[in-house]
C-alpha cells in the first residue's frame, strides 16, 4: 500500500491494531527504511488487505497485484556497506573530520571493514583510510578492478 511519506511506521501500527482487533488474515506487515511511502502486507487474500487498510489515516491507496519474494528480499536482508564498495567507486564521507566530502576508493579491505580513499575536494592527493560505516555509496565503479583482503 502507498502511504504518506514519513508516516509509514504510524500507518503500519494503525493497521496492526485493526488486524489484531478484528482478527483479519494479515500474516505480516513490512515497513522498509529505504522505501519511503510504501508498506507491504502479507495477507490471505486481496480482500483481506483492503479491509485492513480501509479508512486508516496516512494510507493513500492499495497498490494492486502481488509482489514476488525476490523483489522484497532486498529489503529484508541488510547488506553491509563494505559489500557494495569497489575500487574506483565514488563515495561520500558521512562522519569524522572529512564529513560531507566526496572521495574515490583506491583500496578496499573487507576483513578490517575499511576503505582507503582519495578526497576529490582536497588540494593534494592524501590517501586516508576510513571505516566503511562512515561511507555512503554515491556512484558504483564501472568495472571491478580488484579487491584487497577478500
Amino acid at each position: 500500500m502507498r502511504t504518506t511519506s514519513g508516516q509509514e511506521q504510524n500507518a503500519a501500527e494503525l493497521v496492526e491494531n485493526r488486524v489484531r482487533a478484528n482478527k483479519f488474515g494479515v500474516l505480516s506487515i513490512l515497513v522498509a527504511d529505504n522505501l519511503p511511502g510504501y508498506i507491504f502486507l502479507e495477507a490471505t487474500g486481496p480482500h483481506v488487505a483492503e479491509e485492513a487498510i480501509a479508512g486508516i489515516k496516512h494510507v493513500r491507496s492499495k497498490v494492486p497485484g502481488r509482489v514476488p519474494y525476490s523483489e522484497i528480499e532486498k529489503y529484508l536482508v541488510n547488506k553491509p556497506i563494505i559489500e557494495e564498495l569497489d575500487i574506483g567507486s565514488l563515495v561520500e564521507v558521512t562522519g569524522g573530520p572529512f564529513k560531507g566530502m566526496r572521495a574515490r576508493i583506491t583500496k578496499v579491505n573487507k576483513v578490517k571493514h575499511e576503505a582507503t580513499l582519495e578526497l576529490l575536494e582536497a588540494t593534494f592527493n592524501l590517501p586516508i583510510t576510513v571505516s566503511a560505516d562512515y561511507l555512503k555509496l554515491v556512484e558504483k565503479a564501472a568495472g571491478k578492478e580488484g579487491e584487497e583482503g577478500t
